[in-house]
């Protein structure tokens, strides 16, 4: 039994049975323990409702979904440099998807948009080859270089440009890394690009 002190007790069990849910979760300001119905779905009556993205009703009901979760993976599959890396944005391709939470990675253009606000945590690992040469990967949010790695070892034949960063992301902001300086001429396979909402603001 849901005790009378849940406010909303009747319109969260209203909503739960129109959405089809068989989980509530009500709590209320001065509630120790959390009463559950088991189920498929979750709602939470909650009097200082989030804004991470769950949808929220006049009534302080958040139901949360899985849109919550935003990550992605990209690699390189073969070794060989892309036509498009002749192009004058000089942003690094990627071919290969292993993940792709919320579908924010864009394939063809090789850019993350930012699905909402929050904190982002972002890595990359770009592998060149032949010495003799400098490297200078810059990773780049709407445009402007955030953070850069080097490899420019003249004695080594592989050497990788790595970093990593956690950044404040707006909604609809775009992320891709950018070839600074140097030609990547094969290593390819060995090159990554990732990135996932840590938590939203």
């Amino acid at each position: 039994m849901v005790p009378a002190r849940c406010p909303g007790t009747c319109a969260v069990l209203a909503l739960a049975l129109f959405l089809g849910c068989g989980v509530v979760l009500c709590s209320g300001q001065n509630d120790t323990e959390p009463i559950v119905l088991e189920g498929k779905c979750l709602v939470v009556c909650d009097s200082n409702p989030s804004s991470d993205g769950a949808v929220t009703s006049s009534l302080g009901i958040s139901v949360r979904s899985a849109g919550a979760k935003v990550a992605f993976s990209a690699v390189r599959g073969t070794n060989h440099e892309p036509s498009e890396m002749s192009n004058t944005s000089m942003t690094i391709y990627f071919d290969q998807v292993l993940v792709n939470i919320g579908n924010h990675f864009d394939l063809k253009a090789s850019v993350f948009q930012a699905p909402r606000r929050g904190i982002y945590s972002f890595s990359f690992h770009v592998v060149k080859v032949y010495n003799r040469q400098t490297i200078q990967v810059n990773l780049m949010q709407n445009d402007y270089p955030v953070i850069s790695a080097f490899a420019g070892d003249q004695d080594v034949t592989r050497e990788a440009a790595s970093n990593g960063v956690l950044l404040m992301v707006e909604r609809d902001d775009r992320v891709y890394l950018k070839l600074e300086r140097g030609t990547l001429m094969g290593g390819w396979k060995y090159s990554t690009f990732s990135g996932f909402l840590v938590f939203p603001l």
